[in-house]
């Protein structure tokens, strides 16, 4: 799935379209200090990519279809203002959503993957949501409700990193390495919302 990611609208991963991160490489390697995030980690995730990346476009129809459609307060941030859906929207945002599990599994932590974790954030923000598929929709994604979030995507992504045969050991370590992941994702997210639209409003 997402063979080229270039065919994905929206998605300027690596492209002069992204700003360059206001987080450092020394604060990526700090957090990855914090949490734990090791070299087996990262062997950990390629692992993880390789037994996810047939599967992506399930799992995310899972969570959106299955968990976030059945809570208005999250499902209406992929719908048009008056509550109606937005299937072009919607469509867009899951194959970048897709995308993003790729991503997390098996990019290099590098310049290129800070600066789009910041993107990331801010199409999440006042600063750029609607601005990428030009919708109407909600203004903003209150951080709040993705940092709770995360713990259903920690839930649910195991039992996908068991479905080809690996021991439980090599599982074990896929998720705990998806879930230190997610710790960082989110903190490098933390400082993008800090820093935009109105300080404190978007929580």
């Amino acid at each position: 799935m997402n063979s080229n990611a270039n065919d994905i609208s929206g998605y300027t991963y690596g492209t002069p379209a992204i700003a360059v991160s206001s987080a450092t490489l020394n604060d990526l390697q700090r957090l990855k200090t914090s949490v734990g995030f090791t070299e087996d980690d990262e062997r950990s995730l390629l692992l993880a990519g390789f037994v996810l990346k047939d599967d992506v476009e399930r799992i995310v129809k899972h969570w959106r279809a299955n968990i976030i459609a059945g809570i208005p307060h999250l499902a209406k941030h992929s719908r048009n203002l008056d509550g109606s859906p937005s299937p072009d929207y919607l469509a867009r945002s899951n194959r970048r959503f897709e995308q993003w599990i790729i991503d997390t599994c098996t990019r290099t932590y590098d310049q290129d993957w800070l600066n789009y974790q910041q993107e990331i954030a801010l199409r999440h923000t006042s600063v750029k949501k609607n601005q990428t598929d030009n919708v109407v929709s909600t203004p903003y994604v209150p951080y709040s409700d993705i940092v709770a979030f995360v713990a259903v995507l920690n839930e649910t992504i195991k039992p996908y990193l068991a479905a080809k045969g690996h021991t439980e050991s090599e599982v074990s370590s896929m998720h705990k390495a998806w879930i230190k992941s997610m710790h960082i994702q989110m903190a490098l997210w933390s400082k993008t919302y800090m820093e935009s639209g109105e300080h404190g409003k978007e929580w």
